[in-house]
């Protein structure tokens, strides 16, 4: 007998999972928690529902370090890199645990009710992140790999919308009622599960619950050797999909199962890379192209692996991204490289043609990005990252109505990632916008206020606001969470010398400077602390620097801090060489 902790309703049926009246996860009468009882756990009382659903105050900020108030104290500061490296670290914690309901409720309640009821999506999916249930943390790669592996293959189905990985991962190791999520996210379904490995033994349980009744379609467990970790993946995917072609209308006899790899062991290091790569830091990523490599290794006809691999470059590549540490025109070569080969294997590969459209992109052409970036999302509309970065192209040509429509496709898709959120800001702020890319770039920041690139990206557009003090704090904060990247100290240098601080612009030229010699320091962002200081022939200079050297310049023709010269018959000449529109 099991009973619902919530309604106390009484179950005879052992299969039962959740209850049937309001979707809480059943408990036994004896106390011990069912074995397929989803996300929750029930050692202690099972918080109520309306303890889920409370949204904390969005303007609540937890352990956040006070920003210096001038950039002498922001260097002061730079010296204890150590110690904020360890306060990072448990402030993440406690962010984490106290304001997962901000970051849940937040970030889907204002894009979703900003878009009124029709937001509430019918045919579409939650796969919240699988939980690892073995004592093993070092195993946290394959409950996260298997949950991100479902997303991936469940986004393949027609007219079904699936919530990408961004958001889902947004709820990993929280305790949260499935109905509950899915009532929040607007989705129609929710799978769940959790993983067990001891040794060389698997166990997989998935519940796949109703939304509006809470009641459970379907659930199973699955037993294998580790080895049959692809197999258990595929069966999975088929029974779900199965089950959602009987449930969703359209969906279609469309397969969703492709096997990418016969080779387990190819596949867990693929997972490993994955793992390290949504990190988003440097060593992360590096970290992702030795676990890619790894797999290429076991299998050098491994697509998906190649195409890790090219998107950790195209991140180490980029300045503005904050994770620019490679010159770009190496990066892109190597990224280039691993996508072309992702293509020879498998053309119909959504992520790799992506892949390339970037690299084309961020290598200036322009006609063959576009064609790229079409065909990955005809191939799979439910790629967000593909909407995402043809947002960036589109607005970087100035094509500003498409840019906002891709980036809030982007959005719905994966309403809770906090770089496609911070780029829906940028595409604004590139269109001159300021106002509501204030209004987003606050509400990015309310999600995770120790996010260095939206921190960064809204202290522009209080630049171009007027809004100096602001501007600063937010370049501050950013400058602290980024270890100083050169690209954020640039803006710091142009805000401060528009705003008539020139003696502390010239410092922070100084301090970045003196990066050069020991790290990558992109031309333009020398060029745009030039312009602040309203040098033209040095920002003319070391933009020409950046065309030549085949680094990053792709905001050439938007970029607000540029506009004192485009007027002049240099600039003009750059904007021919690099092939933008005038």
């Amino acid at each position: 007998m099991k009973r619902c902790p919530h309604c106390h309703r009484a179950e005879a049926d052992d299969a039962l999972t959740f209850c049937r009246v309001d979707g809480t996860p059943l408990v036994r009468e004896s106390g011990a928690v069912s074995d397929g009882a989803g996300t929750l756990k029930f050692d202690s009382a099972p918080a109520s529902n309306e303890t889920e659903t409370r949204i904390l105050p969005t303007g609540e900020t937890l352990n956040r370090p006070t920003a210096p108030t001038t950039v002498l104290d922001a260097r002061r500061a730079s010296g204890g890199t150590r110690e904020l490296s360890k306060t990072k670290s448990r402030r993440g914690i406690v962010i984490a645990a106290a304001a997962i309901v901000v970051v849940a409720l937040t970030a889907s309640a204002y894009y979703y009710l900003s878009r009124g009821k029709d937001a509430a999506a019918k045919n579409s999916i939650a796969v919240l992140p699988f939980v690892n249930a073995s004592s093993d943390p070092d195993v946290e790669y394959l409950s996260d790999g298997i949950s991100e592996s479902l997303i991936n293959s469940l986004s393949q189905l027609p007219n079904v919308r699936v919530l990408a990985r961004s958001t889902m991962f947004s709820f990993k190791g929280k305790e949260l009622n499935p109905q509950v999520v899915g009532k929040q996210l607007g989705v129609d379904v929710v799978l769940t599960g959790r993983v067990v490995q001891r040794g060389d033994s698997l166990t997989v349980q998935t519940d796949l619950v109703n939304v509006a009744d809470g009641s459970q379609l379907w659930g199973e467990r699955y037993h294998r050797k580790q080895t049959d970790l692809l197999a258990v993946q595929e069966e999975i995917v088929r029974d779900v999909s199965g089950k959602l072609r009987a449930r969703l209308s359209g969906a279609g006899g469309k397969q969703v199962v492709k096997a990418y790899t016969e080779n387990a062991e190819a596949y867990q290091l693929y997972l490993k890379g994955r793992f390290h790569w949504n990190k988003r830091t440097e060593e992360g990523l590096r970290r992702g192209v030795e676990f890619f490599q790894q797999a290429i290794d076991k299998d050098p006809n491994f697509a998906l692996a190649y195409v890790g691999i090219a998107d950790s470059y195209i991140l180490l590549g980029i300045p503005e991204a904050l994770t620019g540490v490679v010159p770009t025109r190496e990066a892109l070569a190597k990224a280039r490289a691993a996508a072309e080969r992702a293509l020879e294997i498998d053309n119909t590969l959504a992520e790799a043609h992506a892949s390339l459209a970037h690299v084309k992109f961020t290598g200036r052409d322009w006609p063959g990005a576009e064609e790229e970036f079409r065909h990955s999302i005809a191939l799979n509309p439910n790629y967000a990252t593909a909407h995402h970065w043809y947002a960036l192209y589109l607005s970087n040509l100035g094509r500003f109505e498409e840019a906002l429509r891709e980036i809030r496709r982007a959005q719905e898709i994966d309403p809770l990632s906090l770089p496609i959120n911070t780029n829906a800001g940028f595409v604004l702020y590139a269109a001159r916008r300021y106002d509501e890319a204030v209004e987003q770039g606050r509400k990015t920041v309310d999600l995770d206020s120790t996010f260095a690139l939206a921190r960064n990206r809204l202290g522009l557009a209080y630049e171009q606001k007027g809004m100096y003090k602001e501007a600063v704090a937010e370049f501050l904060e950013a400058a602290a969470y980024s270890n100083r990247h050169p690209n954020v100290l640039a803006a710091l240098a142009h805000v401060l010398a528009v705003s008539g601080d020139r003696n502390e612009a010239q410092k922070v030229l100084g301090e970045l400077m003196e990066l050069s010699g020991r790290r990558y320091v992109a031309p333009y962002d020398v060029a745009v602390v030039y312009s602040g200081l309203g040098d033209k022939e040095q920002t003319l200079r070391w933009l020409e620097k950046a065309v030549e050297r085949q680094d990053y310049i792709n905001r050439l023709k938007v970029d607000p801090r540029l506009d004192p010269l485009r007027s002049h018959p240099r600039f003009a000449d750059l904007m021919r060489r690099v092939g933008l529109p005038q």
